[in-house]
């Protein structure tokens, strides 16, 4: 998929390059070959473990950053390719990447784009060779979607913040290293001024953890506590002040190319549910097979939606919001094609062991699809405003 432009308008040319297919290749025969075949251990320190061996492993292969810098340990390919391995992975059932994906998916990006060399140098390599775990400190019990409002403080005394606060909803706090935190350094502030996005130890005095069991009975969120916690000036991200802009940029990484391996995994998921209807006798109903049809429609919709993202990222260091009609669309489909599934397989799901679980598991939280990262309401006020150009919801 390359790009052609005139001086009216861009275009997107959708055929691949030899090169690109060579790639593809490559791609598809190594993850056959390498994609691990034992289960994900469910205790933290367990899971952990599991998800950085296979970061290492893709590190090693080099297929562990196909879009970073060579420098800091990447590939330095360009998001075409970065699309291609998304796809295979997605249909060679590649395991989800659990407690690394704050730090591959837009923490380490956030820091390409707008970190010092010397944050580069410390943080990038690590994160690619599944030697740091980071999270993300955003959402506050009273700012949860509407990251504006967040009240966590740091005050600046002498080279270090001391932050106060609480942030909620977590992903994976109790096992990370690093957080990408974002405080308000203006007590005097209202709303996006006066913030600030800096790099905090989770093992610094001053931080606890606790895990929130939600309802597939597992605990991947947390709430985290912040008293007194001292963090060196040198970690600060951008500028004090600045860090809404900031946080613009590691949202956009995560509403925007961070839906690539998903669209594609929405795109699998649909496939193996029309075999199993096949298989149960139930793909004759007419009812049933438009459903099918219609969410086939919407998932070559997705990957439409998706390759145009990628062209106009391709022109800039940073997704625009373009990423929050994906996400919108994403969070709906996900969950209508896991509703379906679940309808179908019925009580003839009861019967499938260990595969009947994961549908279970990817059901439930397929609810999460239109809260995390951005609540669908919030994503549909960005696409008004900065899209449409319509007037900012007061």
């Amino acid at each position: 998929m390359r790009y052609r432009y005139d001086n009216r308008e861009s275009r997107v040319d959708l055929s691949f390059s030899e090169e690109d297919l060579a790639f593809r290749r490559e791609v598809r025969t190594w993850l056959q070959a390498n994609i691990p075949t034992t289960e994900r251990p469910r205790d933290f320190e367990g899971g952990r473990a599991w998800d950085m061996a296979w970061q290492r492993t893709q590190f090693d292969g080099g297929f562990g950053g196909i879009a970073w810098p060579q420098e800091y340990g990447g590939q330095g390919f360009d998001l075409v390719r970065q699309l291609i391995w998304y796809e295979e992975y997605a249909r060679a059932g590649g395991p989800d990447i659990g407690c690394g994906f704050v730090g591959i998916n837009h923490g380490g990006p956030t820091l390409i784009a707008r970190g010092s060399t010397a944050q580069k140098r410390q943080h990038l390599p690590k994160i690619l060779a599944g030697e740091e775990v980071w999270c993300q400190g955003f959402s506050e019990p009273g700012a949860g979607s509407d990251l504006a409002a967040i009240s966590t403080r740091a005050s600046i005394e002498g080279d270090e913040l001391v932050v106060n606060g609480q942030k909620i909803w977590t992903s994976y706090a109790h096992v990370a290293d690093f957080q990408e935190l974002l405080v308000r350094t203006d007590p005097a502030s209202e709303r996006h001024h006066g913030l600030t996005w800096v790099i905090c130890d989770m093992h610094a005095p001053g931080i606890t953890v606790r895990p929130i069991v939600s309802m597939d009975g597992l605990a991947e969120f947390c709430e985290v506590f912040y008293d007194d916690v001292r963090v060196p000036l040198d970690n600060v991200v951008g500028v004090v002040g600045e860090g809404w802009s900031v946080a613009m940029s590691t949202l956009g990484f995560e509403r925007g190319t961070g839906f690539m391996k998903l669209q594609t995994e929405l795109a699998v998921a649909l496939e193996s549910l029309v075999t199993d209807a096949t298989n149960l006798g139930m793909i004759d109903d007419p009812s049933l097979r438009q459903q099918l049809g219609e969410l086939r429609a919407d998932v070559l919709a997705m990957r439409a939606m998706t390759y145009s993202t990628v062209s106009f990222a391709a022109r800039s260091d940073v997704p625009g919001p373009e990423g929050s009609m994906i996400k919108v669309f994403y969070a709906d489909l996900a969950q209508r094609i896991h509703r379906t599934r679940m309808s179908v397989l019925g009580t003839h799901g009861l019967d499938r062991g260990g595969r009947y679980a994961h549908d279970i598991g990817e059901y439930l939280y397929s609810y999460a699809t239109t809260m995390g990262g951005g609540t669908s309401e919030i994503q549909r006020d960005i696409i008004g405003e900065r899209i449409l150009g319509l007037p900012r919801n007061r």
